[in-house]
Order: structure tokens, then C-alpha cells, then sequence
């Protein structure tokens, strides 16, 4: 396990007993750096969404926590917020809310001459995704997927 997945891994366990006290949901941990800074960031959710409130309750509970176990050696900035309109479907429980919902799908390289691909998420599996595109099945092996998101349409 990498230093950033442990990190990940152990804010996760710290955050789900909070996010439970605060009625919410741990919807994704992330540890990246970005511009020379560190940033642990928590994105929680519940059903009717979220507000600043619930953000501001969960950082300052999970504050004094981290600041208590303190296992992650460096600076960084913790940030606490909703995972978003269009959020980023990583991990399969992300996937399954997903299915009959409308997506957006980048690719690392090309698949039939596009990097990008819209449709509803029909079903997926360990190693593929597959979207309704019109009346088509699009099929795609998951190690093609740069990122998928929920669309967010207008």
C-alpha cells in the first residue's frame, strides 16, 4: 500500500463514525499534491445534498481527529465539501448509483476515433464499462476510462 493510499485508507476509517454523528456519508477520500502543497480532501454526501454547514461540522470534527492520530507527516490543507453536480464516479459504489443515469466518459486514447463519449450508464463490471449511445451499446474496457462523471445537464 502507498503512503498516499494509507493516508487515504486510515482518513476513511477516522471519517465514517463523523459522518454518521453529522448524517452524512464518506462519498471519497483523496491525498494529492497540487502546486508544491499537500491537500487531504473528504467529499461527503446525503441523499437532499449536502450544505456548508455539514462541511464546516465534519472538517472541525475530523480536524481534531487527524490532529490526534496525526499519522500523516507532512503540511497539507484539509478540505471538506460535496462531491458535486458532476461528480467523479471512481469506485464501484459510485458506479452502481450511477447505472440508468446519464455519464460523460473521457478515454486515454481514442476508441472509434473519439476521446469522449456521453450516454447512460447501462452496466459494468470489473474490467468493463458499458453506456446506452442512442440506440447502441458502447461497451469499454475500464483501463481505457480516464475519468467518468455524471452529466449535468441543463
Amino acid at each position: 500500500m502507498s503512503r498516499r493510499e494509507e493516508y487515504e485508507t486510515r482518513t476513511e476509517k477516522l471519517l465514517e463514525s463523523i459522518a454518521e454523528a453529522n448524517g452524512v456519508s464518506v462519498y471519497d477520500v483523496e491525498y494529492v499534491k497540487e502546486g508544491g502543497s499537500f491537500y487531504l480532501r473528504v467529499y461527503i454526501d446525503r441523499p437532499d445534498g449536502v450544505n456548508i454547514q455539514d462541511c464546516e461540522n465534519v472538517s472541525r470534527r475530523l480536524s481534531d481527529e487527524l490532529d490526534r492520530e496525526d499519522f500523516i507527516p507532512d503540511a497539507y490543507i484539509l478540505e471538506v465539501s460535496s462531491p458535486g453536480l458532476g461528480r467523479t464516479l471512481k469506485k464501484d459504489k459510485h458506479l452502481q448509483t450511477a447505472i440508468g443515469r446519464k455519464v460523460e466518459i473521457k478515454l486515454f486514447k481514442p476508441v472509434d476515433n473519439r476521446r469522449e463519449l456521453e450516454g447512460i450508464l447501462d452496466h459494468f463490471d470489473s474490467e468493463r464499462i458499458a453506456i446506452m449511445d442512442g440506440d447502441t451499446i458502447v461497451t469499454l474496457k475500464r483501463t481505457d476510462v480516464a475519468v467518468i462523471r455524471l452529466a449535468i445537464d441543463f
